[in-house]
């Protein structure tokens, strides 16, 4: 699989930074407007709709529309994982039904002193057999400005 990786670091510490990153409105606070987000469910991993805290078992269905353009990009987003102490916090999402072969994002948080520094990690595989996978690695002309706009977004939220 192709990965896309992108560091930053946040003067805010890890505590505010951990919770807003785990919760729905983060999210929608950090895609980028001309990705056209619109959340239609989040269920926690008891069922109960609209949880708080993304815990591990949470399913976000979501839609995107980049640009305007094209027919909307549905899938479901599937927390696997999640962590956390006093010096680091992880969590892995997991696309399920959506517009790439694979994709898992793995949100790393670790403290450094008042700071914290995100690191975002995707592992990512393009539709289309052995085609799509060759051509996969191209998908960073996608993700530099999405995750950019992301990080940027943090740092203007949560300093």
């Amino acid at each position: 699989m192709a990965t896309y990786s992108r560091l930053t670091r946040v003067a805010a510490p890890l505590s505010d930074v951990w919770e807003f990153h785990s919760k729905i409105s983060g999210l929608e606070a950090l895609t980028p407007d001309w990705m056209n987000l619109r959340v239609e469910s989040v269920t926690g991993p008891d069922g109960e709709a609209d949880p708080e805290i993304l815990e591990s078992g949470s399913e976000i269905r979501m839609s995107m529309r980049p640009f305007g353009v094209g027919p909307r990009q549905h899938w479901t987003s599937v927390i696997l994982d999640r962590e956390a102490d006093d010096e680091r916090a992880v969590f892995r999402d997991e696309m399920r039904g959506g517009p790439f072969e694979q994709w898992v994002h793995i949100h790393r948080f670790i403290a450094d002193g008042d700071e914290t520094i995100i690191d975002d990690n995707v592992e990512y595989e393009l539709p289309g057999g052995g085609v799509g996978r060759r051509v996969s690695p191209l998908a960073v002309v996608g993700f530099e400005p999405m995750f950019r706009a992301r990080h940027r977004k943090t740092k203007e939220l949560l300093e």
